[in-house]
């Protein structure tokens, strides 16, 4: 490395490095995520994942590291359940498979896993850690680890002091779903049944319908989504984000689809862009400029409807009563209707603002969402919904003809039903189609040693180099203008590669005669020179050093503090705490038990606040079969509890 290019590169590491961070279900949508532009990936591991069903062989995860080296892309491994005791011996073999495959760090839950004498790795705090309070954090970067996940319902506010208290780095969701409860500390599966959020393994019960009793027994919602919030969206937000203090922003989706991946990557790569520009100490922590032929747009995958869920502080308007899946984009409301179609009368912006949502949510930006939408033209294989009778209905067009839609099905169409676009055919197909790629930048420079050969070195955009040689000597060329014509065109085709070479520049003595297959040959070698220089780049890893003087913040660990192994309560009782129960996932029952905590408040959801003289009185209960719990109210911090009963 030459000595300006040293000098910029120690510059750059002083920058204060900015990462997003994109969610892989597998290796082929690890590879899209990079290639959309993520600055890192977080991909399952083969167990102890929140994910069960995103699980991936350690072979495909090392060959997304390799993958993913090239442009300096991080990969991070999810080992974030709670281990039981029994599996101790097989979850470190497992990381340590998984830090010979070159992950970067390892995202856990289990404080098992700081006591397992893990090297060469990071270790991340999951939020499954429940990560809310300056105390708790600065407690985890005392223990040795490189990063805290925080906890999603944190507001802006509670961000900066977590900030001004820690030099951990920070990260944090700015997009996709939402658990409505506090990550790690939420039991409603486990509480209906043996499927655990703390073993990937959640049954999602916050989605499914609910009726919300007195203590009288009076039905005040019945079947409704009482739990089931809209999906998070801080794209508008992340200024502030990173002026708090936050080093990676991460989009949630280990299950989703990779249209879905590279739709919303690509979207918040140009935001997170536009953002830095603007702040000349930061820099993005990876390499390379990712280019697509489609326009990214998060509306037009799965979405739930945009929320900033608490970042403001807590806030009704944030779930979803009447469904728990995604709607779409309104597009308009249905006039004149015959027995096989419809008119479809577009929404102004002002009714753009309404949405499917019994609480609306951010109506400004969903009014300009909206509008945009309403100018759009549905085509035939579009997906709609629309709900009848309170339940959410869907089918498909078969025919469009100016207003006039020919959907699938007709039942439940009636004048004055607002329609949603779930399902855009033409975009999927586009993104389907579209190709998507990322290169890093290089210079090119030919030149004749001594001894004749034909040297040609390639210097990329971070400052390293890489060469390959051609054996001289060669002749001088007849026609040297029309040579160096083809020098340069040939050295700079480097198609599928990691590269794109911005300028070729000869420093010859005389044009020599070069075949194209010799000049294809020597770029190729030199391509692949590069891509290994970069790849065996030394890795700044903070190894786990655990302080074990510092005290743990509380002096009784209950069972929400997820203790299900041996090495775990060590941990706890080495940072002096003095009682630690069984974690609730080794308990048989969970009744009489705290079961989530949440920012969310249901009575302040459905304006009956405790603290602005609600009508509703007395206690609550959410009631669905069998099951009953009963709703605690913390209004001194605004959080909900539930408590099973039964």
């Amino acid at each position: 490395m030459c000595g300006c290019a040293a000098l910029s590169f120690t510059y750059l590491c002083a920058m204060r490095a900015i990462e997003l961070l994109a969610p892989a279900r597998d290796l082929a949508s690890g590879m899209a995520a990079v290639d959309s532009g993520a600055d890192a990936v977080y991909i399952g591991g083969a167990r102890f994942g929140a994910r069960h069903a995103a699980g991936n062989s350690t072979e495909d995860i090392a060959r997304l590291v390799d993958y993913a080296r090239v442009f300096g892309v991080k990969v991070y491994a999810t080992l974030n359940t709670v281990v039981y005791e029994e599996e101790l011996s097989k979850a470190e073999t497992l990381a340590r498979e998984l830090i010979a495959a070159g992950v970067d760090a390892l995202i856990v839950q289990d404080a098992a896993f700081l006591r397992m004498g893990l090297k060469g790795v990071e270790l991340h705090a999951s939020t499954q850690m429940c990560n809310t309070t300056p105390e708790g954090v600065r407690f985890l970067q005392e223990c040795g680890f490189a990063r805290v996940i925080l906890e999603r319902g944190l507001s802006l506010e509670q961000i900066r002091a977590i900030r001004s208290a820690t030099s951990v780095e920070l990260e944090c969701f700015v997009h996709g779903a939402i658990c409505v409860g506090f990550s790690g500390r939420c039991y409603l599966s486990r509480s209906l049944g043996p499927r655990s959020g703390n073993r990937g393994e959640c049954s999602q019960p916050c989605r499914l319908p609910w009726d919300l009793v007195d203590g009288q027994g009076r039905t005040i919602f019945r079947g409704k989504h009482l739990l089931s919030v809209q999906d998070l969206d801080l794209s508008q937000r992340i200024p502030e984000l990173l002026d708090a203090g936050v080093n990676s922003f991460k989009i949630e989706g280990r299950l989703k689809e990779q249209g879905y991946i590279r739709n919303v990557v690509a979207y918040y790569r140009q935001v997170l862009d536009q953002v830095l520009v603007t702040r000349p100490t930061c820099r993005r922590s990876s390499w390379g400029r990712t280019t697509t032929d489609f326009t990214p747009d998060p509306t037009r995958t799965f979405s739930r409807g945009g929320s900033v869920w608490m970042l403001d502080g807590p806030r009704a308007g944030v779930a979803s009563f009447d469904t728990p899946k995604a709607i779409g984009t309104r597009i308009g409301t249905v006039g004149r209707i015959s027995a096989d179609h419809f008119e479809l009368l577009a929404d102004d912006a002002a009714a753009g603002a309404q949405t499917c949502q019994t609480t609306s949510t951010d109506a400004v930006r969903n009014a300009i969402r909206s509008e945009v939408g309403a100018r759009e033209e549905l085509n035939a294989g579009d997906g709609l919904c629309f709900l009848s009778k309170g339940v959410l209905v869907g089918t498909n067009v078969n025919r469009v003809e100016g207003r006039m839609v020919w959907p699938n099905r007709m039942e439940g169409i009636v004048p004055g039903v607002t329609i949603y676009r779930n399902y855009d055919h033409r975009f999927v197909t586009s993104l389907e189609r579209s190709r998507t790629r990322r290169t890093i930048g290089v210079q090119a420079t030919v030149t004749l040693a001594a001894d004749g050969d034909l040297v040609l070195r390639m210097r990329d955009e971070e400052g390293l180099e890489a060469a390959a040689t051609a054996s001289g000597p060669f002749e001088p060329a007849k026609k040297p203008e029309h040579m160096l014509e083809v020098l340069r065109t040939q050295v700079a085709r480097c198609g599928d590669t990691p590269f794109r070479v911005e300028e070729v520049k000869t420093e010859l003595p005389y044009v020599p005669f070069l075949p194209v297959a010799t000049l294809n040959e020597l770029r190729r070698r030199a391509v692949e020179a590069l891509a290994e220089t970069r790849k065996r780049q030394p890795r700044q890893l903070r190894e786990p050093i655990e302080n074990r003087t510092f005290p743990y913040p509380l002096r009784q660990l209950d069972g929400t503090g997820n203790v299900t192994n041996s090495l775990a309560e060590s941990f706890y009782r080495d940072h002096e705490v003095d009682a630690v129960e069984r974690g609730f996932d080794l308990r048989p029952s969970l009744v009489g038990q705290r079961v989530m905590t949440s920012a969310y408040c249901l009575r302040r959801e459905i304006g009956e606040c405790l603290k602005e003289h609600p009508r509703l009185q007395g206690p609550l209960f959410l009631c669905r079969g069998t099951a009953r719990y009963r709703l605690e109210f913390d209004c001194a911090v605004c959080r909900m509890n539930l408590i099973k009963e039964k």
